[in-house]
């Protein structure tokens, strides 16, 4: 019997823990898919999600895949929360307590989370691994799949595990108390998400009240989204448009802002949590990578979810690239570079709007 196959027919999982101690919205409706699979295979059995803090609102929204939360103490080498080497003890032995039978490892590479996987008890360790470091068990880890988009990641573990996939798409369960936590929702509007997790990630504030300014020229109010920490960014956005936008940064819980955001008629954003949120609602979305992986974060439906990010052009031929030089200071050694602009940001938006009202007519 294949390795593949050997989970599935092990007796009685009815007890799994999955590590995915994360801190972005993004890392865990990544991971949805693979959890809908879980779930499907094992419908009966009690998951447990261990994960940062935030995540307990997470797995109340997603009550259908998850039935328990625990949180991540922090270990020596996940940078995700200092470790409490005094408390670590006491919640490893809660924790082996609970008498896991499987415990999947998908938080990363496993460098340093298999160990802490390992430390959990359960009576199989599953998950990924780099050649080279430390594997629990060849039988049931996979060789970490740098080269996949994160959705596929966690799909091809699936996979390896033998447990069927229930399709690629993310979701995002709407409730009534997030539609009723807004106060009022504009017609014909368009989200603008200028902020990101790391300032690196930000694509510029001049470009962004461009696009803003060329959106609500079209017709449609511009509405600013963002966290409680955004809010000074988004009113700086704000004061540099011509028109006068909508600004709910600060304003909206999760819930709300997912609520807002499966009204409106696009996202224009940065590659942060808010651009996975519009895959997982359908919402037509055009993302702006910055100083990130398109292939690894870029949604997976390119029709209506546009990924931009800056190209580079290299150049071999001597003579010309001191021409280039000399002709354009949009020049980095070996090549162009050419970053995105809010030219190209609104071809994409453009299109997506007019695909829009054809699909109504």
């Amino acid at each position: 019997m294949s390795h593949e196959r050997q989970l599935l027919k092990q007796p009685s999982i009815s007890r799994i823990a999955i590590v995915r101690s994360l801190p972005g919205l993004g890392d865990l409706l990544c991971a949805v898919p693979a959890f809908r699979a879980i779930r499907t295979a094992f419908p009966q059995a009690q998951i447990t999600l261990i994960g940062l803090p935030w995540a307990l609102s997470f797995v109340e929204r997603f009550s259908h895949y998850f039935n328990e939360f625990v949180e991540f103490p922090g270990y020596p080498g996940i940078p995700e929360v200092p470790p409490s080497v005094h408390e670590l003890p006491k919640f490893l032995t809660s924790v082996q307590e609970q008498h896991f039978d499987l415990a999947l490892q998908m938080h990363g590479n496993g460098i340093v989370s298999n160990s802490f996987t390992a430390l959990l008890g359960a009576r199989i360790n599953a998950g990924f691994y780099l050649p080279g470091h430390y594997c629990p068990d060849p039988d049931y880890f996979l060789p970490y799949p740098e080269d996949k988009p994160e959705v596929w990641r966690h799909l091809r573990l699936m996979e390896f595990l033998g447990i069927p996939l229930q399709g690629d798409e993310l979701e995002f369960p709407l409730q009534d108390q997030d539609f009723a936590a807004l106060q009022q929702i504009p017609d014909n509007y368009v989200c603008i998400h200028p902020g990101a997790s790391l300032p690196d990630k930000r694509w510029a504030l001049d470009n962004f009240a461009i696009v803003a300014d060329a959106i609500a020229a079209h017709g449609y109010q511009v509405v600013l989204t963002g966290t409680t920490s955004e809010a000074d960014l988004t009113q700086s956005l704000a004061e540099m448009m011509l028109f006068k936008p909508i600004n709910l940064a600060g304003k909206t819980s999760l819930g709300a802002m997912a609520a807002l955001l499966s009204k409106a008629n696009l996202l224009v954003c940065n590659d942060t949590g808010v651009s996975h949120l519009a895959a997982a609602l359908r919402v037509k979305s055009v993302v702006i990578f910055t100083n990130s992986s398109l292939s690894r974060w870029a949604a997976l439906n390119r029709e209506i979810h546009r990924s931009i990010s800056p190209s580079f052009i290299q150049i071999t031929d001597v003579e010309e690239l001191v021409k280039s030089y000399i002709t354009t200071s949009n020049t980095e050694f070996g090549g162009f570079y050419f970053p995105v602009t809010p030219e190209m940001v609104m071809a994409q938006v453009e299109d997506l709007l007019a695909k829009e009202v054809f699909n109504v007519t």
